[in-house]
């Protein structure tokens, strides 16, 4: 049921991911501003995550998941309101307090479900509606976008939202013991201590580079389609989620019995292959075949990096721990329309996209780096043993 009412919450906003800088761009935003509508949202989620992970410390998940999935769709409902540019980006950066919430708290109640001896399985699961949501509705969304109003997306997202809070609210959530008996008396907020979780930051920090990658498909893939005249565009994301459903849960299994090493590699380097398939695509043919790249390797980095990120962290501090994660994810793609968004001024999409591609080739590095010097200070160990 959590899983179900997650997709309704991602497929409520997801449809509105690709299409709210066209429609942006239709009231006359400059490229900066199209950018914005991206990174300002990121800003406010990664703001408001420190505070809920402080609260899932010593707070019942029940009454946080409806407060968060509530806010959405209230926020949801007015931007048709304004055609002004600057009040349209601040509804946005408020989506973004809003969806930092929803989604710590709904990925912290799943984490508490989740026996730890199947966490990369159960995560793997969990995140396909992650996956689903965020690859199925841009699709719907590109597609209403294209045919109606503006106004009749926003309330076909509303009517998702509405699902995903009924279902939400039947949900029968599990509160680890450790949180029921912690009182707020007893913890000292720290803003930077509820921002990152040290145990687990390695994991997060693959993911702020990862999803900077991937942040200029997120901001402009429907004006890509435009300039190239693919008027199919919704296939990299049909076909994104069908290969992405396929291989999470054999991702998920690898992850526990194998851990999170060789997969991450894996990933990223399929990832990639996908970014420059996308970008050079004049035609449905490469749009289905990076989509396909993609679902297979995007799909699964993502909950692979989660699974990694909470089985590295203590019961108490798992909120923190998906907040952190959740933090990243944004602040990836957030900054990413910033910096792309400057960059789409001067150069072609297709060439952004594969400029991006490179903070891949950075993770990649980055995670063989660290892995050799785990094993470094392995052999070390063994070795003063002996």
């Amino acid at each position: 049921m959590l899983m179900v009412g997650n997709l309704f919450v991602f497929m409520s906003f997801q449809m509105l991911i690709p299409t709210l800088p066209p429609y942006i761009k239709s009231l006359g935003a400059s490229g900066l501003e199209i950018g914005l509508v991206t990174t300002l949202f990121s800003i406010g989620a990664v703001l408001s995550r420190p505070f809920i992970g402080f609260m899932l410390e010593y707070k019942d998940r029940k009454p946080l998941v409806i407060i968060g999935v509530v806010s959405l769709l209230l926020i949801t409902v007015i931007y048709p309101l304004s055609s002004i540019v600057v009040i349209f980006l601040v509804f946005r950066f408020v989506h973004g307090l809003a969806w930092g919430w929803s989604t710590t708290v709904n990925g912290t109640a799943a984490v508490d479900v989740v026996p730890k001896s199947r966490l990369g399985e159960g995560m793997g699961y969990y995140g396909l509606s992650i996956t689903i949501g965020m690859i199925i509705a841009p699709s719907l969304g590109i597609y209403l976008f294209q045919v109606t109003t503006f106004t009749n997306l926003i309330i076909t997202s509303s009517v998702l939202g509405v699902i995903a809070i009924i279902l939400l609210a039947l949900v029968r959530y599990q509160t680890p013991a450790i949180v029921k008996e912690t009182k707020k008396e007893e913890l000292k907020f720290s803003y930077m201590g509820s921002l990152i979780e040290k145990s687990s930051w390695f994991p997060a920090f693959i993911t702020i580079m990862v999803t900077f990658g991937y942040g200029s498909i997120v901001t402009f893939i429907v004006i890509f389609g435009e300039e190239r005249g693919i008027q199919h565009i919704f296939l990299f994301y049909l076909f994104n989620a069908i290969m992405a459903s396929l291989s999470r849960p054999v991702a998920g299994k690898w992850f526990d019995d194998h851990g999170p090493k060789g997969l991450i590699l894996f990933c990223i380097a399929i990832t990639f292959a996908g970014m420059w398939a996308l970008s050079f695509a004049h035609s449905d043919a490469l749009i289905i075949v990076s989509g396909i790249l993609f679902g297979v390797g995007f799909g699964s980095l993502i909950p692979t990096l989660q699974s990694w990120t909470l089985s590295m962290t203590p019961d108490n501090r798992r909120g923190v721990a998906n907040g952190m994660f959740f933090s990243s994810i944004d602040l990836g793609i957030g900054l990413s329309g910033l910096v792309f968004g400057v960059l789409a001024q001067f150069v072609e999409i297709g060439v952004l996209f594969q400029i991006s591609s490179f903070f891949l080739v950075l993770a990649f590095i980055v995670a063989v780096m660290q892995g050799r010097k785990h094993q470094k200070r392995r052999r070390l160990g063994q070795a003063r043993q002996a």
